[in-house]
């Protein structure tokens, strides 16, 4: 596979990663042995049941956590034996984070919440927050503060959050893990439309349904990967049903 794709914009290549939490007998290995190659402008959902080590791998592509060992080379930095400072400057400059429990700032609008994020990463265009707002079908809910949200439109807020940054990679942890099936149609489709705009999108889900609209599906097990599958032709998100 051609290096430049892989290990540019939103192209990813983990050679050999291991982590570890604890020691001795009370020891967990999260992540065991992990290689992957992904290329940039793919959407990647990641399949595994609770504790084979999905949010793991997500947290260490995003460089929130550290691996034990291994390479680890993101959207073209190598991010292998980085300090926690320096993996700071990392996801504020390349990664847009969709977490399954939002974590909007409860005394900002849905606007707010956005510019927020560009100005403290110094990425972006704060004025295409409303923009964003509106992609999600969310321009009329604006000014809304979050406790005014259901639990769907925060979750959208969060989506158009990630992208406000222009971010080289998106990494949603169960983005539909909350939502009804219509609102979940709207952010599967979101998604996809971030992979055709040359971004990588890897999705943590539990859910074969919504894995049919990734181009790729890594399946995990014991901090394994046990399998990886190229999807020739994924759902289009508007026909998903779950």
């Amino acid at each position: 596979m051609d290096e430049g794709a892989t290990t540019t914009r939103g192209g990813i290549r983990l050679l050999g990663v291991h982590k570890t939490y604890g020691s001795g007998e009370a020891a967990v290995h999260a992540l065991r042995d992990i290689d992957i190659d992904i290329p940039a402008g793919e959407l990647v959902a990641v399949l595994g049941a609770s504790g084979s080590g999905k949010t793991t791998l997500l947290n260490i592509i995003g460089g929130i956590e550290s691996a034990d060992s291994g390479s680890i080379v993101v959207a073209g930095q190598d991010i292998s034996d980085r300090p926690p400072a320096t993996l700071g400057e990392f996801r504020r400059a390349h990664i847009g984070f969709v977490f399954q429990f939002f974590n909007l700032i409860p005394s900002l609008t849905a606007r707010e919440n956005i510019e927020v994020l560009v100005e403290l990463t110094g990425r972006g265009d704060r004025a295409r927050a409303q923009e964003l707002l509106s992609a999600v079908g969310l321009a009329d809910r604006a000014n809304h503060f979050p406790a005014q949200l259901s639990g769907g439109q925060q979750q959208r807020v969060s989506i158009a959050r990630a992208l406000a940054t222009d971010p080289d990679l998106v990494l949603a942890d169960e983005p539909t893990g909350a939502l009804d099936v219509a609102t979940g149609r709207d952010v599967l489709k979101l998604l996809q439309q971030t992979t055709r705009a040359g971004r990588g999108v890897i999705m943590v889900t539990h859910n074969e349904v919504v894995a049919e609209i990734a181009d790729r599906v890594v399946r995990m097990r014991d901090g394994r990967i046990v399998a990886t599958e190229r999807n020739t032709a994924p759902t289009d998100a508007a026909a998903v049903r779950w």
